[in-house]
C-alpha cells in the first residue's frame, strides 16, 4: 500500500483537493488517474480510503470512500537527542526512530554539542517520508531545539533515564523499562554530557542508564534506546 500524507484531510469531509505540488506527483509522476484508489493519513491516527474524482495535476480531487482510526499506543516515548556534527547521520536517527516508533523528538544543545545552531525544516520532511514508508498514521512531533538545562527543568510524566558514558553507577536501561509507561529519555552529543549536565538530571530525578557494554555513536545510542522501548511494549 502507497500512503499519502496530508494534515488537513479529515473526517467531517465527504472530498478533498490536494495542492498543486501533490497532485501533480499524484497525476505526472505516479500516472494516477480517475477511479484510481489513494490511501491518506493526516498524521493524527486516521487512514483515509480515497478515490481520485478528478484527475487534475493542479487540483487531483478524491472522494473519501471510508477512514479507520488507528488506536494510540499506550506509551509515549520522548527522545532528546543533542543533535550530532554530521547532519546526515541525525536524519538517519530520525528516518529510523519514525519507522521504529517514536511519538515525540527534542534536539537538545548540551555543552559538549560540536553543532549548536539546528534548522528543522528537512527533519519535518524526513519525519514524514519515513511515517509514509512504515504505514504508520500518527505523525512524531519534532519539537524546536533547547538548551539542555532548560528542557531538564521541564516536567514530564512517566519514566526518565539519562544514557551517558561516565564510569558511575549505572541501571540497565532494558532492566528498568517498564511497559504500557511514558519515557523521557536523553541522549548527549558525541563528547558525552558534561558532569555538570549529568548532575542537573540527576537532580530532576533522571535515572542514569547504560545502553549495553560498547561505547556508541549519538545516532545509535538513539536508535538502541528507541527500539528497546517500542520492544519492550510489544
Amino acid at each position: 500500500m502507497q500512503l499519502f500524507y496530508n494534515p488537513t484531510i479529515n473526517s467531517t469531509e465527504t472530498s478533498f483537493i490536494f495542492d498543486k505540488e501533490e497532485s501533480k506527483h499524484i497525476i505526472k509522476v505516479l500516472r494516477k488517474k480517475e477511479n484510481d484508489i489513494l490511501h491518506v493519513t493526516n498524521g493524527l491516527g486516521f487512514l483515509f480510503t480515497t478515490k481520485i474524482k478528478l484527475a487534475s495535476d493542479n487540483k487531483c480531487t478524491v472522494e473519501i470512500v471510508s477512514f479507520e482510526q488507528q488506536e494510540r499506543p499506550k506509551f509515549r516515548l520522548h527522545l532528546a537527542v543533542a543533535p550530532t556534527k554530521m547532519n546526515e547521520r541525525y536524519e538517519w536517527f530520525l528516518e529510523k526512530a519514525t519507522e521504529i516508533g517514536i511519538q515525540e523528538i527534542t534536539p537538545i544543545i548540551c555543552e559538549h554539542s560540536e553543532r549548536k545552531v539546528v534548522k528543522t525544516d528537512r527533519f519535518v520532511k524526513i519525519i514524514e517520508s519515513a511515517m509514509k514508508q512504515s504505514l504508520h498514521y500518527y505523525l512524531p512531533k519534532l519539537n524546536e531545539p533547547i538548551y539542555f538545562k532548560e528542557f531538564v527543568k521541564r516536567d514530564f510524566s512517566g519514566q526518565k533515564f539519562i544514557a551517558h558514558c561516565e564510569e558511575t553507577d549505572k541501571k540497565s536501561l532494558k532492566n528498568e523499562l517498564q511497559s504500557n509507561s511514558d519515557c523521557t529519555i536523553l541522549i548527549g552529543p558525541e563528547g558525552d554530557f558534561s558532569v555538570k549536565e549529568i548532575q542537573l538530571a540527576l537532580d530532576a530525578n533522571y535515572i542514569p542508564v547504560s545502553l549495553g557494554s560498547t561505547r556508541l555513536r549519538t545516532e545509535t545510542a538513539a536508535i538502541v534506546a528507541c527500539h528497546s522501548v517500542v520492544y519492550t511494549n510489544e
